[in-house]
């Protein structure tokens, strides 16, 4: 599937904070910080499945 640089870019940034959040919640395994970041972690890719899909619902380059 090809797609268009947006695309990349949205993905791109919702990677980065996944994994900025599950590097904190490694940090402070134990603590109640790193468990509100795992799950924050968890929704984010939710979130970020959710908008690439309607992105590539609505774009015409990656449709």
């Amino acid at each position: 599937m090809k797609t268009c640089r947006r695309f990349s870019t949205v993905r791109s940034q919702f990677e980065r904070e996944i994994s900025f959040m599950l590097a904190h919640s490694q940090r402070y395994e134990g603590r109640p910080s790193a468990k509100s970041s795992a799950k924050r972690a968890t929704s984010t890719k939710q979130q970020m499945a959710r908008a690439l899909a309607t992105h590539v619902g609505r774009c015409p380059e990656c449709g």
